[in-house]
């Protein structure tokens, strides 16, 4: 069974990790994709995103790393995939991800959402986040793997 895991990865962290890792040994192949969204005023260009995911997963055999435009349900359809995987952190993320998964089903009946609840010691963790205290200099090593905070540093200071 194959699945699609989508989202901004912007960037990618311990938190999202997490999720592949654990997803990864539920399903025989996981579909991790980038959306892009211009609409989105992201840190890292899209193409960038999936370099850092290839990098951060190249360990794991069934992880595919990819982008898209566009509605879920189109590019679901075009991998003919019917699965969507969602990490959950905190019930503000349930609510959310909730009306998208019910809309998601009423375009396409066919497609389904499951939901993986967050380690809880990453239940704090989002790219916004981690954003935020790199930005200020923070501490950010136990929050992302080591290739994406050497990368987020060189892109918050203007390297990159």
């Amino acid at each position: 069974m194959t699945v699609i895991y989508p989202g901004s990865f912007d960037p990618v962290t311990n938190g999202h990790l997490d999720i592949i890792k654990r997803a990864s040994k539920k399903f025989d192949k996981i579909i991790v994709t980038v959306l892009n969204n211009p609409s989105k005023n992201s840190l890292f260009n899209v193409e960038e995103r999936v370099e850092l995911l290839k990098n951060t997963t190249k360990d794991i055999e069934n992880v595919e790393i990819d982008s898209f435009a566009g509605l879920l349900i189109d590019y679901a359809k075009s991998k003919d995939v019917s699965i969507i995987l969602k990490g959950l952190r905190a019930l503000s993320d349930f609510e959310y991800e909730f009306q998208m998964a019910l809309t998601n089903t009423m375009l396409d009946e066919e497609l389904e959402t499951f939901f993986l609840m967050t380690s809880s010691k990453y239940s704090f963790l989002s790219s916004s986040v981690v954003k935020e205290i790199a930005k200020f200099n923070g501490d950010i090593s136990k929050l992302v793997p080591e290739i994406v905070e050497y990368n987020l540093n060189k892109k918050l200071k203007g390297d990159i």
